[in-house]
């Protein structure tokens, strides 16, 4: 699979490290999942993916209630979740996806992003088809062999299992995004270094250094924007 999720990680950890931006975009996630179907993870599967994921990134609990709490109380507020396709240098594939109280604004704003740093927005389809939704869930303290056997035993189907550094990671159909959770969870894993429901390209790209260096402007201009959810692309962007 190759896209290195711990040093993905560490990576939007450590740009996270000294804002609440990445907490205010959890907060505003878990309020809509909340507010689509029951305010309660455990009968609310899409409000399930979003705590689950929040957990890894470290959102403080009182951020998780904040937003449960504004669910219950039956805010009128509404987000549109919007998905934007385009392209960044030589040729490189990015999708957007948004949750926007204003879809003008958002446009405008990805739009910007994409034309400030050598990119361009395409039509809806131009890139996803080069993309496959998976699950991917990471963990400590377990080699590739004892995950398998977890899994196996669980009887619970993935695509693929890899070691990558002190992590096992285990790439899913979206679909079994919480029967891989609960299997290892019954196994005794009781925290995830991943949990993410996300596109993954079908086949990786390397750039240039000049290319390369526009290309991580080009995301980091995506990620900063308010009302992005989640970037992917088809780059390696190495170590």
């Amino acid at each position: 699979m190759g896209r290195k999720w711990n040093n993905i990680k560490e990576k939007k950890a450590s740009k996270d490290a000294n804002t609440s931006r990445v907490y205010a975009k959890f907060g505003r996630e878990i309020f809509v999942a909340a507010k689509q179907g029951e305010p309660d993870p455990e009968s609310n599967q899409a409000l399930k993916v979003v705590l689950e994921r929040a957990k890894t990134y470290s959102v403080p609990k009182n951020i998780i209630d904040r937003a449960i709490e504004k669910a219950k109380g039956g805010s009128d507020e509404t987000f549109d979740e919007l998905r934007y396709e385009g392209f960044g240098p030589n040729g490189s594939m990015v999708i957007v996806d948004t949750l926007t109280n204003n879809v003008n604004r958002t446009a405008a704003d990805v739009r910007a992003a994409f034309n400030k740093n050598g990119g361009n927005m395409g039509v809806n389809g131009s890139v996803a088809y080069m993309f496959d939704a998976t699950a991917v869930i990471g963990l400590e303290g377990r080699t590739a062999d004892d995950a398998l056997e977890i899994l196996m035993e669980a009887d619970v189907d993935v695509r693929d299992i890899l070691e990558e550094e002190d992590a096992v990671i285990v790439y899913a159909e979206p679909e079994q995004f919480h029967a891989v959770q609960s299997a290892f969870k019954e196994a005794g894993v009781e925290e995830f270094t991943v949990a993410e429901l996300t596109m993954l390209a079908q086949n990786e790209v390397e750039l240039a250094e000049d290319a390369n260096v526009q290309f991580e402007k080009l995301i980091d201009a995506l990620e900063e924007l308010d009302d992005v959810r989640q970037v992917y692309h088809n780059v390696d962007l190495g170590e």
